[in-house]
């Protein structure tokens, strides 16, 4: 169960609504947000909230909980409220699946716990500089000391609790340069990150390294990995299944080869979006709050050579 310091602290930082949240992922308010609570097994529950917020995983047992990813800043008091209605335990881990925003919210109420937060190495670095968030025009300042990752790792790591083996792994750069996976292995159980949007054009970490080959790249090396069981949590979107994972990655295939022939051919940018490179696919993927046109656009920022 949480203790006193703990929920002071909570209440406290997550007062502190940073700008981040007037991004198009997490425009509405927190009051009016709901934050569920799926059971994966006995033992793994995905969280999700209504705003858009990351997914989170809460992974209980009688030696304490890991988490995986700590949602917006805006979503924290609800989803420590969700952690400890599920587990009197405390947090002995939180891994951090990349540094955007709406993944860390959380991440300095937990470290000034003494929760070790875990993460790539790139995250660390991504999360002690600031950002030009040029898509959403938006600049991102550096996060706190005790928001970053106090454990990191290059290419893999494995973290053992509760009779299971949880590897923690980085396949290279694709949604951002320090994308990590989170697979349950014995629940067969894998958290995505966002390399995996499900429902939704994904938005691509362009600025920190990341790009639609790696994601393509990185997901079709994930898919050799896991089978027909798997549950596959996306880092948006509802919990999905290694078809839908397919789908998804063939999706992302066939747009990022239009918009590279629409390259080869010398069009720009304007003319690329004008040329509905996506059209196919936006009915089922084109409502979210990347909207058909803006992915377009930055499949060719992310590809072309003209682009900085």
């Amino acid at each position: 169960m949480f203790t006193h310091p703990r929920k002071i602290l909570s209440l406290l930082v997550c007062a502190a609504i940073v700008f981040l949240s007037s991004l198009p992922v997490y425009a509405r308010e927190a009051t009016d947000v709901q934050l569920t609570v799926q059971a994966l097994t006995e033992q793994l529950y995905l969280l999700q909230d209504s705003a858009g917020s990351g997914n989170s995983i809460v992974f209980i047992g009688d030696e304490g909980v890991l988490l995986v990813d700590t949602k917006a800043t805006t979503m924290c008091d609800k989803l420590f409220e969700k952690i400890e209605a599920l587990s009197e335990k405390p947090i002995r881990f939180a891994v951090i699946t990349h540094w955007h925003f709406d993944h860390v919210g959380g991440n300095e109420t937990i470290a000034n716990t003494g929760t070790p937060l875990i993460a790539h190495a790139n995250v660390r670095k991504q999360m002690g500089v600031g950002h030009d968030m040029k898509i959403f025009d938006k600049t991102v300042p550096p996060s706190p000391e005790a928001a970053r990752p106090i454990v990191t790792f290059e290419k893999e790591m494995a973290i053992h609790l509760n009779g299971e083996t949880i590897r923690v792994f980085h396949l290279g750069a694709g949604h951002t340069d320090g994308d990590g996976v989170v697979f349950f292995q014995n629940a067969n159980v894998i958290h995505m990150g966002d390399l995996f949007f499900q429902g939704i054009y994904p938005y691509i970490g362009i600025y920190s390294g990341g790009t639609i080959n790696g994601m393509i790249t990185n997901i079709k090396q994930i898919l050799t990995m896991i089978n027909e069981n798997t549950k596959v949590v996306p880092g948006h979107g509802p919990l999905s299944t290694k078809a839908e994972l397919q789908n998804y990655v063939s999706m992302l295939t066939t747009v990022r080869d239009k918009v590279s022939r629409l390259i080869e051919k010398g069009r720009k940018i304007e003319e690329v979006v004008a040329e509905k490179p996506t059209q196919a696919f936006d009915e089922t993927w084109g409502k979210g709050f990347l909207p058909p046109d803006q992915f377009a656009r930055l499949v060719y920022m992310d590809l072309s050579p003209e682009m900085p």
